[in-house]
């Protein structure tokens, strides 16, 4: 009787589960049994991984085999639990130490022939290896990258079966054929989903992006895409087609600053997870973009799938911008969806198979036409729309989705100056960016030692309290509040888009024009405060 085990990861969503293979060999009939609630594609791992150990010269014990996953309540699936099933099992048959294998974490699926292939996931099934306490993993050699992001874990990549027992046997570690210059390598293939998008929710490098200065005219626009980006505040964009709405959205990320360490492992860790982590990019730094279809459904917003869920477009956009465009096409259901997220920074998503908490801490931003037609608001281009029917398409946006909405801005057509040149040129990205960066390196010094980092996330009780407004500031959003024009959400929101406004203007603290500015970005009602590109005064 032989028995040994080592350890591999399940993953609920992108959170991570430590799960102990065990290998039992008994005299008896031979035979291989497989426990521990795996699914199918767990269960098809038993013809792999004997066929993977035969054809790496090791000899596949002829008892009775049981091999054990625990815990056993929790579900597994996927096959990267190959290569800990396999080490198992030869350590169960005295092939390899099981001395040597049992503080191991091995993740990777096994061919038929012995090669090692990579699976998704790494990097987050690494981090709850670590947070477990295990400080050595074996990985796919293509995915060693992306597993040695987690800081004290040792990583040893590996290419083939055989390599492991040699390496664990203290033999020499046999050379594995390279491929050809110029041919790519197959086993990148189980990192990427069929039909995903390679490169969903990936943004472009700012260098490479497009670039405000591209943008003619709208000013109030660029001021709030600058307030959005300062302060992660929500953003809707409302206008007649070709203003410009759809245009400024996808230059929103170009102003964004790069993703701190930990905001990286946290997008890596989801894109990971989803299969759209570009091969031979194992961090992401920059803060992701997502633009889904308007004919998504609300599975694929805020997650679903077969079996347990999979990281929707809420997930893809953390730490990023999720950009609806003509946002009153989505389906009710799909939006509505999206008020607990942007509440509470995730989403949790409940299905037969289990329920997964995903990360969706993002930045919204809607562009809308005011009617199905799209000329309600210009003069003399004639729109025959009914006004039952305007009503009746606003009324998609619902009132307590807007409300969480920070910022509304009423997009005008462009000038004809501003459109053939005559005006003066907008500001590039990067001198936006800079002004971003600093008003955000202002929030994060006044909010050192909270847990908060950006002004959107501070809450109403310490806005209204610990980091009140200049006396006699809020005479106007009292106002407000009486004419029943704010709710108490959208005062909390006024008050976080009036401290981003000061932070972009260098003052200590909102005062009276800050709340001004931030109250008419949000109503829509003229304050007397003029509203111009450029320097923040």
């Amino acid at each position: 009787m032989g028995f040994a085990r080592t350890c591999s990861v399940a993953l609920v969503g992108v959170e991570g589960v430590v799960v102990e293979v065990q290998a039992d060999l008994e005299p008896g009939v031979a035979a291989f049994t497989l426990v521990g609630l795996p699914d199918k594609s767990l269960t098809e791992s038993r013809d792999r991984v004997r066929a993977a150990v035969v054809n790496s010269d090791a000899e596949w014990p002829q008892k009775k085999l049981t091999v054990g996953l625990s815990p056993a309540s929790v579900p597994k699936g996927g096959s990267g639990f190959d290569l800990a099933v396999a080490a198992a099992v030869l350590g169960a048959a005295e092939r390899i130490d099981p001395r040597a294998i049992a503080d191991l974490v091995l993740i990777g699926e096994l061919g038929l022939d012995g090669r090692v292939r990579p699976v998704r996931g790494v990097l987050p099934a690494v981090l709850a290896a670590a947070d477990a306490g295990y400080r050595q993993v074996v990985v796919p050699e293509q995915t060693a990258g992306e597993a040695a992001l987690v800081p004290g874990i040792s990583v040893l990549g590996i290419r083939s079966l055989r390599q492991l027992i040699a390496v664990l046997s203290d033999e020499p570690v046999p050379e594995e054929e390279a491929l050809e210059d110029g041919r790519p390598d197959p086993m990148l293939a189980g990192l990427l989903v069929p039909g995903a998008g390679v490169g969903t929710g990936l943004a472009a490098d700012p260098a490479d992006g497009p670039d405000l200065g591209d943008v003619a005219g709208q000013h109030t626009a660029r001021r709030a895409l600058e307030i959005a980006a300062a302060g992660s505040h929500h953003l809707l964009l409302s206008g007649p087609p070709g203003a410009g709405k759809t245009m400024l959205a996808e230059r929103l990320p170009g102003i964004l600053p790069p993703l701190t360490r930990q905001e990286s492992l946290e997008v890596t860790a989801v894109h990971s997870v989803a299969g759209i982590l570009p091969p031979g990019e194992p961090l992401v730094h920059r803060p992701p973009y997502c633009a889904p279809h308007h004919s998504a459904t609300m599975q694929s917003l805020v997650g679903g799938g077969n079996g347990l869920p999979r990281p929707g477009a809420v997930s893809l956009a953390h730490r990023g911008v999720l950009f609806l465009d003509e946002a009153p096409e989505f389906s009710t259901k799909s939006l509505d969806a999206l008020r607990q997220p942007l509440e509470s920074g995730h989403v949790v998503v409940a299905r037969a198979a289990g329920v997964v908490r995903l990360p969706a801490r993002f930045l919204l931003t809607l562009a809308a036409n005011p009617c199905p037609c799209g000329r309600h608001t210009l003069h003399g281009t004639g729109c025959d729309c009914p006004a039952s029917l305007i009503r009746r398409y606003q009324a998609r946006l619902s009132g307590p989705l807007l409300d969480r909405v920070d910022l509304r801005v009423e997009v005008e057509p462009v000038t004809r100056s501003d459109l053939l040149g005559h005006g003066s040129r907008g500001e590039a990205s990067s001198a936006v960016a800079d002004r971003v960066r600093e008003a955000r390196g202002r929030a994060a010094a006044r909010l050192d030692g909270t847990p908060w980092t950006v002004n959107s996330e501070v809450p109403g009780h310490e806005l209204r309290t610990r980091y009140a407004a200049a006396p006699g500031a809020l005479a106007a959003a009292e106002r407000d509040i009486d004419r029943g024009l704010l709710t108490a959400r959208g005062l909390d929101r006024v008050l976080r888009v009036a401290w981003t406004v000061a932070d972009l203007a260098g003052h200590d603290r909102p005062e009276a024009e800050d709340l001004a500015l931030a109250l008419e970005l949000r109503t829509g009602i003229a304050r007397g405060v003029p509203i111009a590109a450029g320097e923040w005064t």
